[in-house]
């Protein structure tokens, strides 16, 4: 194995010289730095990142644990993070929670032993629910960076990265009610979820401001025929002229359950969804979708904990990056 003592010997300079032309240091002429480079290269020198890790007290390595790797917004968060990271020269190790609060605990206990430098979490459902932190504040105590994405806590105290569903909803209602629409209802199958609550929140406030219908509402029951539902619900309230969506699975699935009783979509009818392009397509006609930029999300939340941990030293104050959204319209508006 090429060491950095090898290179030294053959370029006839001391081992702290090579290591600077390396790290591109100031200290080290552009020449020696080209020379030093262009040996590294031609023996195919490798780093002992160990060593550089003992050496910093550094992994270059981030911990990254989402709830469930199927969900389109995850994997797609979970791909900006990666490029983020590669870009940066850093490594991710990441976990899946399976929306289990214990295998979140297990999965921080196993990574904050020293085989990363910081945290990027999205929490699992279990945990929003049942309201437990006491382990993501234990990171905090002990100054071990964090960054939460998407689904949050309000009372652990960090970085964070996230969209602002209250006023996404709030100004969709609106937009429907400038429209002209007069009844206009919203589902979801993420009631527990603390994003699904703000979407909810934003359309309740919204529609209450207008003053001309009261709120209608699906909370769609898991384990139970979620078309069956919609179907119900659909005939319960026959003069719904716009459904909101806080979900995917909820904006498509009335998508095409309203096509099934003959709804003229969007004529009559129009339907959006918290979606993207892929899912889109899982619908006739195709779901018109608020789009979250989950990539943006992902790689946002590496580069903010890659800031945190170059300026450990600094006290600076913690962030609340708010992410645009774009609002995509297909067959459904």
């Amino acid at each position: 194995m090429v060491t950095l003592r090898h290179l030294a010997e053959q370029l006839n300079v001391s081992v702290s010289t090579v290591s600077k032309a390396l790290s591109n240091s100031e200290e080290i002429s552009k020449d020696t730095i080209e020379r030093v480079k262009a040996l590294a290269d031609e023996l195919n020198y490798q780093p002992n990142r160990v060593a550089l890790s003992l050496k910093n007290n550094e992994t270059r390595t981030i911990g990254v644990i989402v709830p469930n790797i199927l969900n389109r917004f995850f994997a797609k968060s979970l791909f900006g993070i990666e490029q983020a990271a590669a870009e940066m020269g850093y490594s991710i190790i990441t976990c899946m929670s399976n929306e289990l609060f214990d295998k979140e605990c297990d999965s921080i206990s196993l990574l904050s032993n020293g085989s990363v430098d910081g945290f990027i979490v999205a929490v699992s459902e279990e945990t929003l629910v049942n309201k437990k932190s006491q382990h993501l504040q234990q990171l905090i105590d002990k100054k071990i960076p964090l960054v939460m994405f998407d689904r949050n806590l309000n009372d652990i105290t960090c970085d964070k990265v996230v969209i602002d569903d209250y006023k996404t909803t709030f100004d969709l209602a609106n937009m429907f009610i400038n429209q002209g629409r007069e009844c206009i209802a919203f589902m979801s199958t993420i009631d527990d979820l603390n994003v699904g609550i703000l979407r909810s929140t934003g359309y309740e406030q919204a529609i209450s401001a207008h003053g001309q219908q009261t709120p209608i509402k699906l909370s769609i029951k898991k384990g139970l025929d979620y078309q069956e539902q919609i179907k119900e619900f659909l005939q319960e309230y026959p003069k719904i002229d716009v459904i909101i969506a806080a979900d995917n699975i909820s904006g498509t699935t009335a998508v095409n359950v309203a096509s099934s009783l003959n709804y003229k979509i969007p004529k009559n009818l129009s339907i959006i969804g918290f979606a993207d392009e892929v899912v889109s397509n899982l619908s006739v006609p195709k779901l018109s979708y608020i789009n979250q930029n989950a990539v943006n999300i992902g790689s946002s939340a590496l580069r903010l904990i890659v800031e945190k941990l170059k300026n450990k030293h600094l006290e600076k104050p913690h962030l609340k990056i708010k992410i645009p959204v774009d609002i995509v319209h297909k067959g459904t508006t």
